[in-house]
């Protein structure tokens, strides 16, 4: 008996939807993309319930006649290309014909659309794949789709949908690459009624300002360069704009977004011992690379892309970003502070030329004529150096561990005969004997280790104080940003800050929680603002981790901070009184230990 046989259209349709419609944040990204495909010159994009409810696409491009209109949405029909060799030719966002025909698998979608040529337009209605009816309809030119109930027939795909408020975000970031490289587009993005973007048509600095905001403006810089290769245009960061978490950065090719980590690194290059390390700077870089040198056939979501001459584009870009930036670095600057300074005279003709300096001088002086008062070698106070030995006694070691090794096995370290000294090496570590060898803290991490289980206990309790603020700060904020600012403003009351919105994606910092008195406030809620953007569930407890540690890493002591040993003292006394002594929260060592038998081996 025969037990192979051809898959039904419907579920074929389905698992081709598996690839290519994830969320809602895919079917915005394909309709939008074969909006500007039909050369669109206004583009509207409404949902409902971050796209579970409805998702609505709007634009005034050709249209599609009925006989199109009809066919479109069947699986890899396409208007883009005719055969293999379009593949490497291709100018359009779309080509494998799949788009509608996955959308309409799991979902119910109408369209309106009508050509130029046509007085009057289509409307189709299809369900889970299946035409249910289609009309003459009144309508202007372009195209309408409505999209509603995603994966009404495929429940467990509905079920594992994030919280409306990290749909809504990937919403976001599926618009905002699609509008970064269309600037001569009108685009508006509006989400349970309330207007999100509003974005006019006009050149891409203004693209990139209206989308991230006006204060972006002062820090980009033009990135340009026309080889035989290929072209390369766009901004990059200044250096001071640079962030630990939540930097812009896109890549483009021939108007496709990309994620390419090799590109990346040619970028970063460019501002090495110009930034701090682990921090990132801002960046928006579009090639305009011949359709046959590159291969965007590789994934349905068409992110990854292969190049033909990838290392030889790589020099390229490291180029052009240097350039930029050292043309940047080249203005020279008007230094005031002159404090201090010698006074150097001017030239004046009628005075002539001004007496040289004089300098003082014993003639007499030999160096190798012995004198009376040679010194003996005697160091006056010698006897402060040695104050304390006398506390070292025999049989008295400092010791912080018993017989205990390091601690790894998660057991709490019991402290005792701890020695009142303590030694920082080179601002970074704090070095202690114990009786198994030489401990050494990383003050940083250890600091790090402390804070976020004082803030950890804070949110729980929610008994944070907020500590107002003389000079209220303002901060801004993308609207992607405002959407995870929103989703977590409850904890952070709780823990003792208070924003108030200033519209436009504005905010004013008016108390930040007691003891984070000094640091920077507008950096403390954006590295907030950014870690918890990446979390990927709306848990109560994953947002109290990030916001925890976000607070911990800004507070901690930094490295190169000097220390009295009193500071230290306190330091490893409450690095012992936390549960997890070794590690960091993000899994960092925060001690380790040079064993006494190490130690004689490096005497032998």
């Amino acid at each position: 008996m025969d037990i192979i046989q051809l898959l039904p259209d419907s579920v074929a349709n389905q698992i081709a939807a598996g690839e290519v419609i994830q969320r809602p944040a895919s079917v915005i990204k394909e309709l939008v993309e074969n909006a500007v495909d039909a050369e669109a010159t206004t583009i509207n994009v409404l949902v409902v319930d971050a796209g579970r409810t409805s998702i609505q696409v709007i634009d005034n491009g050709k249209g599609m006649s009925e006989t199109d209109a009809r066919l479109a949405f069947e699986r890899h029909a396409t208007s883009k290309i005719r055969q293999a060799d379009d593949l490497f030719a291709l100018h359009t966002m779309g080509f494998r014909g799949e788009a509608l025909a996955s959308i309409a698998a799991v979902a119910q979608v109408e369209l309106k659309t009508r050509l130029q040529t046509d007085d009057i337009g289509t409307h189709l209605s299809i369900s889970g794949g299946r035409t249910t009816s289609q009309e003459p309809v009144s309508c202007p030119v372009g195209s309408n789709f409505s999209v509603e109930n995603l994966f009404f027939n495929v429940p467990a795909r509905r079920k594992f949908l994030k919280s409306n408020a990290t749909e809504l975000n990937n919403i976001i970031a599926a618009f905002q690459r699609i509008v970064l490289v269309n600037p001569h587009i009108s685009f508006t993005l509006h989400s349970n009624g309330v207007e999100v973007f509003n974005l006019q048509a006009g050149g891409l600095r203004q693209r990139i300002v209206d989308v991230f905001g006006k204060k972006l403006n002062q820090d980009l810089l033009p990135v340009g360069v026309d080889t035989i290769m290929c072209r390369i245009s766009g901004f990059v960061g200044k250096p001071e704009s640079a962030r630990k978490k939540g930097a812009h950065q896109y890549f483009f090719v021939n108007g496709r977004f990309m994620k390419h980590p090799y590109f990346h690194k040619a970028v970063q290059n460019a501002f090495e011992r110009l930034v701090p390390v682990g921090e990132q700077v801002p960046y928006f870089i579009y090639f305009d690379v011949a359709p046959e040198n590159i291969d965007v056939n590789i994934h349905p979501t068409k992110t990854e892309i292969k190049f033909e001459n990838e290392q030889a584009i790589w020099q390229i870009l490291a180029a052009a970003v240097k350039d930029a930036v050292g043309k940047f670095n080249d203005v020279p600057s008007i230094d005031f502070d002159t404090v201090g300074r010698p006074e150097i005279p001017v030239f004046d003709p009628d005075k002539g030329f001004t007496d040289a300096p004089r300098v003082n001088y014993n003639p007499q002086y030999n160096p190798f004529k012995e004198t009376k008062d040679k010194s003996k070698g005697v160091v006056d106070g010698w006897e402060e150096l040695y104050a304390g030995l006398h506390l070292q006694q025999a049989g008295q070691e400092a010791t912080l561990f018993g017989d205990e090794e390091l601690p790894g096995s998660g057991e709490p370290a019991i402290i005792e005969d701890k020695s009142p000294a303590h030694y920082q090496y080179k601002g970074k570590y704090v070095m202690t004997a114990v009786k198994s060898g030489l401990m050494i803290i990383d003050q940083h991490r250890a600091h790090v280790r402390v804070l976020y289980d004082h803030y950890r206990v804070q949110l729980r309790e929610q008994n944070g104080t907020p500590q107002r603020m003389l000079f209220p700060d303002v901060v801004h904020f993308s609207p992607a940003e405002v959407v995870v600012l929103q989703k977590i403003m409850g904890e952070m009351e709780q823990i003792g800050f208070q924003l108030a919105d200033l519209g436009q994606g504005s905010y004013a910092i008016n108390a930040i929680p007691t003891g984070l008195e000094g640091l920077n406030a507008v950096a403390l809620v954006q590295n907030i603002v950014s870690t918890a953007s990446e979390q990927t569930i709306s848990a109560a407890n994953e947002i109290h981790h990030s916001l925890a540690l976000s607070l911990a890493r800004s507070a901690a002591i930094p490295y190169g901070q000097v220390l009295g040993n009193d500071e230290m003292e306190n330091l490893v006394n409450q690095l012992f009184a936390c549960e997890n002594v070794n590690y960091t929260p993000d899994g960092k060592s925060t001690l380790a230990i040079l064993g006494q038998n190490e130690i004689e081996r490096l005497f032998v």
